[in-house]
């Protein structure tokens, strides 16, 4: 294990030739986190000349009033990156992950990698088991890791393959999802690119999207931050992206997505809509449209990044995930976040105290929110 120090660009060069290499593992991505308290560390592993591993890994120091321990969490999104299925490389990997865990006196070091435990909605038909993730897990047990109650990314996803003919990926759809693309363009529907122009019309629809949908959202200038940081135009298709694709109705925004891009992966990470001209499925048309930019760009993949953790209409995400599944993907399962705690003692008290001041922070952003929407 030993720290990255080329160029940020060559990391991103790197990191793309991994199994699932993840946006969330970029240089970009690190570079967001920076700017809200987290020091990037990347680090790779060698076998010989070759790197054979490597993750972004995020620190962040929490300094106690009366404790002279240096304490800090650390996080490894979507990390590390490597081939799970080599055991001798996923034990060594583990191992030092877990000494760095205690030298740099963190509480814990999450990590959440994109290894498939399985595919499908559990216990149907469909379903199909990964030993792979079977195994990591069994493993990360054995070494004392504990699945987390913290899951920051979607544990699930559904994901849709870009690799055949437009028509063949319409023929996958739901039949009533091809009508509503179809009605969408029909009734007037058009959907642009947009521009850092854009941005502020966009976080006022976002707000007003999580203010009637019930969820919390960060302030406008976390995802100015993100989406800067993401836009810079590049020819080439295999470094990171992001553009925010929009409806409009006779010039009226009326939905708007923001689809990232990495390596041969599109993720459609934020979505917001109005309440006006619904009955024109502006929705439906624009995961149509990212579909065939991202297959423009190369990419073999669509995530349509979250399904439920629990797959019945209990789950909050049950309505979400019914639209998506009707975009023709595929239900896929991974293993999820696994903490290790050095300290079992500090990582007691930690997850005990950050779910309240989570939900104190929640609360004072759906309330900032709100007041953006007030506003308009």
């Amino acid at each position: 294990m030993q720290p990255f120090n080329l160029q940020p660009s060559t990391w991103n060069a790197l990191i793309s030739q991994f199994p699932n290499p993840h946006f969330l593992q970029t240089t970009e991505w690190a570079q967001v986190k920076a700017n809200y308290g987290w020091q990037p560390l990347p680090f790779v592993w060698y076998e010989g000349d070759d790197v054979v591993a490597a993750a972004m890994i995020l620190k962040r120091a929490l300094p106690i009033r009366g404790f002279s321990a240096r304490l800090s969490v650390l996080y490894a999104p979507k990390g590390p990156l490597m081939d799970w299925e080599n055991e001798a490389l996923r034990e060594r990997v583990l191992g030092d992950l877990q000494s760095f865990a205690k030298k740099q006196g963190a509480i814990f070091l999450k990590l959440d990698p994109d290894v498939v435990l399985g595919t499908g909605i559990p216990e149907s038909e469909d379903e199909q088991l990964n030993s792979v993730g079977e195994n990591l897990q069994s493993s990360l047990s054995r070494r004392g890791w504990r699945y987390s109650d913290d899951q920051i990314q979607f544990r699930n996803s559904v994901l849709v393959d870009l690799t055949e003919a437009e028509d063949d990926i319409l023929m996958r759809m739901k039949s009533k999802t091809r009508y509503n693309i179809r009605l969408a363009g029909r009734k007037g529907v058009v959907v642009r690119v947009g521009t850092p122009d854009d941005w502020e019309m966009l976080y006022k629809i976002y707000a007003e999207t999580s203010v009637r949908d019930g969820f919390a959202i960060r302030d406008e200038n976390y995802y100015k931050t993100v989406w800067s940081i993401f836009s810079s135009q590049t020819s080439d298709f295999r470094l990171p992206l992001t553009e925010p694709l929009i409806a409009e109705v006779d010039g009226e925004p009326v939905a708007a997505i923001f689809v990232f891009y990495f390596a041969d992966r599109a993720y459609y990470v934020y979505g917001m809509s109005t309440t006006n001209h619904r009955n024109k499925m502006p929705t439906y048309l624009l995961q149509w449209e990212a579909m065939k930019r991202a297959k423009e760009r190369g990419c073999t993949t669509y995530d349509l990044w979250g399904a439920p953790e629990t797959f019945d209409e209990s789950d909050s995400m049950w309505g979400v995930f019914r639209f998506k599944q009707g975009l023709g993907g595929e239900v896929v399962r991974t293993i999820g976040a696994w903490d290790y705690a050095p300290n079992p003692l500090w990582y007691k008290l930690y997850t005990k105290l950050i779910p309240r001041v989570l939900d104190v922070m929640r609360s004072r952003g759906k309330k900032r929110t709100r007041r953006v929407t007030s506003h308009e």
